[in-house]
């Protein structure tokens, strides 16, 4: 898949919403379904778009769909960002230096 199609993909809100719902543990529709309080025909289209570019893979278990993450075409825009990475790193970085100084610094009108 190209990363452009993923980044489209991932455009869309409740996609992420679901992508994040799948990140902690496997899911049927009836869960992701209450969680987004959305219909199920909604949940089922954005299950669908996500099973077909590779985001989730479902498995039937008894009467249900469970839905869970696979993790390659997040990889391939986790790549894909990897040379930007830098840009934010080092403002988080210089942010817990900044915070960490914050934290030493005597407070004036304050008794310790």
């Amino acid at each position: 898949m190209r990363v452009e199609s993923s980044f489209a993909i991932l455009a869309e809100p409740n996609r992420r919403t679901i992508l994040s719902l799948l990140a902690s543990s496997e899911r049927s529709v009836g869960e992701i379904e209450r969680r987004l309080r959305m219909p199920q025909t909604s949940v089922s289209k954005h299950l669908r778009v996500l099973r077909d570019a590779g985001f989730v893979e479902a498995r039937v278990e008894a009467q249900r769909r469970v839905y869970r993450l696979r993790p390659g075409p997040l990889m391939e825009v986790d790549a894909w960002l990897a040379p930007f990475r830098r840009f934010w790193s080092a403002h988080v970085d210089a942010l817990e230096r900044h915070l960490d100084r914050m934290d030493q610094a005597p407070r004036k009108g304050k008794k310790r």
